[in-house]
């Protein structure tokens, strides 16, 4: 009996110790999204997509990095949503884009999206929002606060994951 309940731990250690390196993202019920949704999944509309989230990524950083709270976030977002469609206006003419384009702050509707094992419900969240053209294609959205996205789009931010539980195994099996 104490033979299998020791291969049954094992195999129990050995399967959580396979899932310790993944990195569930679990966003707070008091959050604020930013997504943009291109006209198409044309190579074109992609392009154009990723060039608006680059600025938008980079616009928001600056704007956000010292907010403590979810209503200051709202605040500066708020304070500054006509400086944000004023510079996504002023990209979108320099890369003589022929649509139109809209932005709004609000709750938004997000379809139930699977990224990287996990699973993110739909509903409606509250959110920045830019639709380009018809806003028919494949789109992208993070987390503007707390800031999960906007991480990636500061270089001087490293973050570094690690797991307490494999640190612990590591500490004794080296």
């Amino acid at each position: 009996m104490k033979k299998i309940v020791f291969i049954l731990s094992f195999i129990l250690l050995f399967f959580l110790a396979g899932n310790i390196g993944e990195a569930k993202v679990i966003i707070p019920d008091e959050a604020i999204r930013l997504r943009v949704i291109p006209n198409s999944n044309s190579e074109y509309d992609q392009n154009i997509k990723t060039k608006v989230k680059n600025n938008l990524q980079q616009n928001m950083t600056k704007l956000l990095k010292n907010s403590e709270s979810i209503d200051e976030a709202r605040q500066i977002i708020n304070e500054n949503l006509s400086i944000i469609d004023n510079d996504i206006k002023k990209l979108l003419d320099s890369e003589k884009y022929p649509l139109g384009y809209k932005i709004n702050f609000g709750y938004n509707y997000f379809p139930k999206k699977e990224f990287k094992g996990v699973v993110y419900d739909e509903g409606y969240y509250e959110s920045v929002v830019v639709t380009l053209g018809e806003g028919r294609g494949d789109n992208w959205w993070c987390v503007l606060f707390p800031p999960l996205c906007l991480m990636e789009a500061s270089e001087s931010d490293k973050v570094e994951y690690a797991s307490f539980v494999k640190t612990i195994i590591d500490k004794y099996t080296k």
